[in-house]
């Protein structure tokens, strides 16, 4: 059980789940900002204002992770700090701020993997249609373009957006995300306007960029309840929608079939010039994987007709999520096999759970978790010995932070925070991980021999 010499290993969040300070320094508001005063949307009433004030708090993170032995950092970019309208004006106040965190991590010896866009729009792009204005695309090749000649010199790597189909699905088609739509007809415009403005970012960077740009994508694979026609053509059609629609027009250059049946009339015209562009080759792909879907049939749950069956014999997280590590295996075997698929990276990987309160000493103890990245980074060792081309692996999260319309109820941070007083304080999780990135997951191969032993 070894890991290539070059693996690299790193912790990941987000730009609006830690930052804090949505408004500093000349930075405009987001949909996010907007979302969290809409009575009822929170669970918890909170927001984004403080987080884990990581705004101010950068530098001692960076030496927080340097100390766990963290080799590079997963963080995205607030396009409002960039761009207060999304477009026009650059904030040099705001940039300055990625820039010192970037020189920050260099100096700590960590690498910067910059993701463009992680949900949160301008609020002054949204006024203009958001992600259902066709000319979205070009508004975030340009904000791309500025990020790129700021950083590129010192970036090695550069995701365009985070998880399109929660923007899709959470933002337009639910309701339960930023900017809260709930209609059918605007998911499958959102989920293209999304990928055209991937591809007109990547473009961007091949006329000027050094390094590697991809796309990462939250991948959930999806096992029928029972052998029965109905539920293996739900399963294909819950597929399809969740993780064909953007997987394949990137790596084929084409939609899945499914998706104009589970659409419907809400399915638009899709130029054929659109696709092309939007299968422009990428340098990686970055995979989210969290949980797994076991599907069943139900005619009352359009569009897809398709439900998610609980496992009675399953270990769940705190967001109701199945923890099952070979869905991992499963998503990387399928893409290799699949495909002429890139290097792929492990982008986000973790779980939440409730965390004991602390022992003797302020130790904070949460077994479960560390189970769930042992089990899981066991299936990616699986993949790579089976000859699949994975470069790295980021753990969700590196902070316990602000988790979205769930507010601060849920806890997925590998260092605790607390948000009265903003002390951090590695979880077992993290001195776990500590030791395999330490060890390049040697310490794995040795738990595993210690176990049979023991057997």
């Amino acid at each position: 059980m070894t890991f290539p010499k070059e693996f690299l290993w790193g912790v990941a969040t987000s730009a609006y789940q830690v930052e804090g300070s949505p408004l500093a320094d000349g930075a405009g508001p987001s949909i996010w900002h907007r979302f969290v005063r809409t009575p009822g949307r929170i669970v918890d009433g909170g927001t984004g204002d403080v987080a884990c004030d990581h705004y101010h708090r950068y530098e001692d993170d960076v030496r927080l992770m340097q100390a766990l032995g963290v080799k590079a950092y997963r963080f995205s970019v607030a396009w409002s700090r960039i761009l207060p309208e999304g477009t026009g004006r650059v904030n040099p106040a705001g940039l300055a701020f990625y820039d010192r965190l970037v020189d920050t991590l260099l100096a700590h010896g960590i690498t910067p993997f910059v993701t463009l866009y992680h949900w949160d729009l301008p609020a002054a792009l949204d006024d203009r249609g958001g992600w259902l204005n066709p000319d979205v695309a070009g508004w975030f090749a340009d904000y791309a373009a500025t990020l790129f000649r700021a950083l590129d010199d010192r970036v090695p790597y550069w995701a365009t957006l985070n998880e399109p189909w929660v923007v899709m699905d959470g933002g337009y088609l639910n309701g339960g995300l930023a900017p809260g739509h709930r209609n059918l007809f605007e998911a499958p415009r959102v989920a293209h306007n999304l990928l055209r403005a991937h591809a007109r970012a990547v473009e961007v960077y091949r006329a000027f960029g050094r390094h590697a740009v991809g796309l990462v994508l939250n991948l959930e694979p999806k096992y029928p309840a029972t052998d029965s026609e109905e539920d293996r053509a739900a399963t294909a059609r819950a597929d399809a929608y969740m993780n064909r629609i953007f997987v394949e027009p990137v790596l084929t250059g084409r939609y899945p079939d499914l998706l104009p049946e589970i659409f419907g009339e809400a399915w638009p015209e899709i130029p054929e010039a659109d696709v092309e562009r939007i299968a422009a080759p990428i340098d990686f792909l970055g995979v989210n994987y969290y949980t797994r879907g076991v599907t069943a049939f139900d005619p009352d749950a359009p569009p897809l007709q398709a439900k998610t069956v609980p496992q009675p014999t399953s270990t769940y997280t705190e967001m109701g999520w199945e923890v099952y590590p070979d869905g991992l295996y499963d998503t990387l075997a399928w893409l290799h096999g699949s495909f002429d698929v890139p290097p792929l990276f492990i982008t986000e990987n973790g779980a939440a759970f409730y965390d004991p309160p602390r022992c003797a000493g302020g130790r904070i103890e949460d077994p479960l978790r560390v189970d769930y990245f042992r089990t899981h980074l066991r299936a990616l060792c699986r993949a790579l010995t089976d000859g699949i081309d994975i470069r790295g692996y980021f753990a969700w999260s590196l902070l316990d932070n602000f988790e979205w319309s769930y507010g601060y109820t849920k806890r997925f941070g590998i260092v605790h925070v607390d948000y009265r007083t903003q002390a951090r304080t590695p979880k077992a999780s993290a001195r776990f991980l500590a030791r395999v990135f330490a060890t390049n997951g040697a310490c794995l191969a040795r738990e595993a021999a210690e176990a049979g032993r023991d057997g």
